[in-house]
């Protein structure tokens, strides 16, 4: 009968993503950047890379260069948001940089993609003021239904304050996003009205 395996005296509690996700070894970072800035400008591959730099905190720098860069791949970019929004930055001032770049993404005129998804990313940033202010304006007033819908969802994500709250109580009037405020707002245990 062979033996049974000794269990792991330090089993990690949480096996799932977080900043050392993958841990490029910075010469495969460095190459990964290398090969991007080599491929043309519509290449999916471009998309590719950002998306293998998942989680890697070494990267953000590059990942917010990416999302800031109106003559990026749109897909790229996209791309890039979604990972800061997955994982954001724990350092402040990496943090900082990449709720600047996605609020560039975000009134970049020419982009609705990008402006779509730079809105739903915008959640784990929504204590900056800018970034507040910002998901304030096109909750209540884009154009696009679906930045509306994504901003929506990143105060969802951002949770309750004094300022979201105050934020989802105006839109409880909206007639196309007013039933999701207000819902929010009961989940989070405040009430719809004032």
């Amino acid at each position: 009968m062979p033996p049974t395996p000794t269990p792991d005296p330090n089993p990690d509690p949480n096996p799932g993503p977080n900043h050392s996700h993958h841990p490029h070894h910075p010469h495969h970072l460095d190459r990964l950047i290398e090969e991007f800035r080599a491929l043309p400008a519509d290449s999916d591959r471009r998309r590719e890379i950002v998306a293998e730099l998942d989680g890697d905190a070494d990267a953000v720098p590059f990942l917010v260069s990416v999302v800031a860069d109106s003559r990026e791949y749109d897909l790229a970019r996209v791309e890039a948001a979604t990972i800061l929004r997955l994982w954001p930055p724990s350092d402040p001032f990496a943090a900082r940089a990449a709720a600047q770049a996605l609020l560039t993404a975000l009134n970049d005129p020419e982009e609705d993609l990008v402006r779509q998804y730079a809105a739903a990313a915008l959640g784990p940033y929504a204590d900056e003021p800018p970034v507040h202010q910002a998901l304030t304006a096109v909750v209540l007033e884009d154009e696009d239904p679906l930045v509306r819908h994504n901003a929506l969802a990143a105060v969802e994500e951002a949770g309750p304050s004094d300022a979201r709250t105050e934020v989802l109580r105006a839109l409880t009037r909206d007639p196309e996003l007013g039933t999701a405020a207000a819902r929010t707002l009961t989940a989070w245990g405040r009430k719809p009205d004032a």
